[in-house]
């Protein structure tokens, strides 16, 4: 079982303006795949804000994956991913690119994401879409190769041949 910290990321969630339904949709789908929430926060579009919370999610909780929701538009306030990459230590853009590529078969705003998935030390962090149905339709789409890569990130595997 890993340990997964959930960010939402949204100036009105963060003043309780607006409910968040695609942070429970992540918690859902976890729970479902036998991941441990260890952590679910609701934080404002701020890029210091969000860097300080990956930073000690990771390296203070030491959680093996973070996911976040929201944040990955064109608004001048979505600055999850410039957050996300100032923080990493590696990239793995395959990861948003999968998402991308299989969101593109619903939708071609799937095209708009600036998304982005890497490594910090010894976590995966994944910004994932800021609607439910989006959230849903990515987790669930890139779940089934999460638990293998997270097993060879932690060292509880060794072996990527099938």
């Amino acid at each position: 079982m890993f340990n997964v910290g959930i960010l939402t990321i949204s100036d009105k969630g963060s003043k309780e303006e607006r409910k968040d339904l695609s942070g429970k949709v992540i918690e859902e789908i976890l729970i479902k795949n036998n991941y441990s929430i260890l952590e679910y926060n609701i934080i404002p579009d701020e890029q210091d804000i969000i860097e300080k919370e990956l930073i000690k999610l990771s390296d203070e909780k030491k959680v093996d994956l973070i996911l976040t929701t929201g944040g990955t538009g064109f608004s001048k306030r979505d600055v999850t991913p410039e957050a996300t990459i100032n923080v990493a230590t590696k990239l793995v853009p395959g990861i948003a690119e999968a998402m991308r590529a299989y969101s593109l078969n619903i939708t071609k705003r799937a095209m708009l994401s600036r998304a982005a998935s890497v490594i910090r030390n010894n976590t995966l962090i994944i910004n994932l879409p800021g609607s439910p149905k989006a959230v849903t339709e990515s987790l669930e789409y890139i779940i089934t190769e999460l638990d293998h890569g997270l097993k060879i990130l932690t060292g509880k595997d060794s072996e990527c041949a099938r």
